[in-house]
């Protein structure tokens, strides 16, 4: 939703990699998602040293400095939270609730930081996909898509939006081309199938896809290329055609994409087991949008990574948060570039809802969150070294960070 996701939007980060995800994925087997949406460079209005860090956790969120991880806000809100960029030059962050989306301004402009009254009504809120200055908001339980510009979010009222509506709900993902063109999944509440493309003017189908099964999850590479994960591969749309690039498995799935706006290279979670219990995976899919290849890349061994440990450095390099407390550089073929220990060893989680360590990388600095010892810390890249860590009032579980 981690959505890329670039601009870049990641689980967060308005410059970081849209983890492309979606929400409501209770199963091993159906990749389960991070929020963010982190799938483009946005311009910032404020200094890429200084970006606000979103964090949950169970009963509320909290906002905090980047600089010296200070505690900007501590806003109480119950249920189960889950938290996207916004994609707007003001930081905002979208947060899911069992109402729809609610908008919080994390003060990266105003100064205070506060979750408004501005909701977005939506029966079973998921993805959120800004592109191309028009941000997507997908409704599963209905198939609702909102659309509506993303820079005109404010604290104070609902933008203009359009809705267009989808034949059945599913648990789905669409996103808005900058020729006004919307590409949007096909499914039902008993699967999904493929991708179909609403002409921008009377949004009436104009192509489709159903080569794509269990669609999940979508990223938008240079040149506007827009990759979607499936269970047998992924689907590519470029130049408006559709293009599938089977895995080499007769099950390899791709679920969560992390892609930037500056290279024509994806990277997908991959999962070649459908029976595989838990939601460590220990291999990437590499996606050449350009030679239309994609590659099976295997991680070092003993690394293993969830769907919040992976996203896309100032160069378009890949960074993986792995279980056995390493941090992972690799190039854009999956060779592995740098090995740094960070954290502590960890577990993969029993539900894809429980605090689990978690990845943004903004520019050169990767924030990375350590649930065990209820901490943040802040690695340099280009250093390899850990420049700051912060002692949290609350055990984190997903972050947005905005603002870089």
């Amino acid at each position: 939703m981690k959505s890329p996701l670039r601009a870049r939007v990641a689980t967060g980060a308005l410059t970081a990699t849209a983890a492309l995800v979606l929400a409501g994925c209770a199963s091993p087997q159906s990749a389960a998602p991070a929020a963010a949406g982190n799938s483009s460079r946005s311009p910032s209005a404020q200094p890429a040293d200084d970006p606000r860090i979103t964090l949950t956790y169970d009963g509320g969120l909290l906002i905090l400095n980047s600089a010296d991880f200070s505690t900007v806000a501590d806003l109480p809100k119950d249920g189960f939270l889950r938290v996207n960029s916004a994609g707007d030059a003001q930081g905002h962050v979208m947060v899911t609730t069992t109402d729809g989306f609610q908008v919080l301004d994390t003060g990266l402009t105003t100064g205070t930081a506060r979750l408004t009254d501005v909701l977005f009504p939506a029966a079973e809120a998921g993805h959120v996909t800004p592109h191309a200055g028009r941000t997507a908001l997908f409704a599963d339980g209905t198939g609702n898509i909102t659309l509506f510009d993303t820079d005109s979010l404010t604290g104070t009222g609902l933008p203009p939006t359009q809705t267009v509506t989808s034949p059945a709900a599913h648990h789905g993902v669409a996103i808005q081309l900058s020729d006004g063109s919307l590409l949007a999944t096909i499914g039902t509440k008993d699967g999904r199938s493929g991708v179909r493309v609403l002409d921008a003017t009377t949004t009436s189908e104009i192509a489709r896809n159903e080569q794509c099964p269990a669609v999940h999850g979508e990223g938008a590479l240079k040149d506007e290329v827009v990759m979607f994960g499936c269970e047998d591969g992924v689907l590519l749309y470029r130049n408006g055609a559709f293009v599938k690039l089977a895995a080499p498995d007769a099950y390899g799935r791709t679920g969560n994409a992390y892609v930037t706006e500056t290279s024509a290279v994806a990277v997908g979670d991959y999962r070649n087991d459908p029976d595989q219990e838990g939601y460590l995976l220990t291999s990437l899919v590499f996606i050449d949008s350009v030679a239309q290849t994609s590659t099976v890349v295997p991680l070092p061994a003993g690394a293993s990574y969830t769907w919040r440990g992976v996203d896309r450095d100032a160069q378009d390099n890949v960074v993986v948060l792995s279980a056995d407390g390493n941090l992972y550089r690799l190039d854009q073929t999956g060779a592995v570039l740098d090995t740094w220990p960070v954290i502590a060893p960890w577990t993969g989680p029993a539900k894809w809802q429980d605090p689990h360590p978690a990845l943004s990388v903004v520019g050169e600095t990767a924030y990375i969150t350590e649930p065990a010892k209820n901490q943040i810390l802040a690695f340099d890249l280009a250093t390899g070294k850990t420049t700051a860590t912060g002692t949290l009032a609350h055990t984190p579980n997903e972050i947005a960070v905005v603002g870089s």
